[in-house]
């Protein structure tokens, strides 16, 4: 099962780390695709918006870049709590993999929130490091696929399309003799 979050952000937050006073990285969208262990097939999606605590005005800059504005979020948007338990009932027993430690966003929201001693985390694998040693060397998780040489259309810095996108990356991957990450 491969997912990507989408967290609060600002023009130069990146660079500088989410360190100015008042930056949190607040999860507003997980995107994930559930695959068939053998195939790397999809066979199922995920996709929730959740409203963000501390900052609930998204930044110009946000919205430009995701395309999730603050009337949408607002519309469709949820509480964390229910969107990770909606999540974690998408991933049942299946272990996590995530571009770069989204698992450690996950944590941090929970830290801000209260709400950490509670929620079970599943087993979870970073695998960029797994695509680097693959030959790709992808800045996002939104360019996976295009790295890999699989056409996908659709918006980077959305959550599913950036799982979507690792999950093409791999199976390509897979499909060129890289072990399987899945078995």
């Amino acid at each position: 099962m491969v997912y990507d979050l989408e967290f609060t952000a600002w023009d130069g937050s990146m660079a500088e780390r989410w360190l100015k006073p008042g930056q949190f990285r607040e999860v507003v969208q997980i995107g994930a695709v559930k695959l068939a262990a053998d195939s790397l097939k999809e066979i199922a999606e995920f996709e929730v918006l959740v409203k963000p605590r501390l900052n609930p005005e998204l930044s110009a800059y946000f919205e430009a870049l995701t395309g999730i504005a603050n009337g949408k979020l607002a519309h469709r948007g949820v509480d964390l709590l229910p969107a990770y338990q909606r999540f974690i009932r998408f991933v049942g027993h299946a272990r996590t993999i995530a571009f770069g430690r989204d698992d450690l966003v996950f944590a941090e929201n929970f830290k801000l929130y209260g709400i950490e001693s509670a929620l079970p985390v599943p087993p979870y694998m970073n695998i960029a490091p797994w695509l680097r040693a693959g030959g790709l060397n992808p800045r996002h998780a939104g360019d996976v696929a295009e790295e890999a040489g699989v056409p996908l259309a659709g918006r980077k810095h959305d959550a599913l399309f950036d799982a979507r996108s690792v999950a093409l990356g791999v199976r390509a991957l897979v499909a060129r003799g890289a072990p399987n990450p899945f078995s």
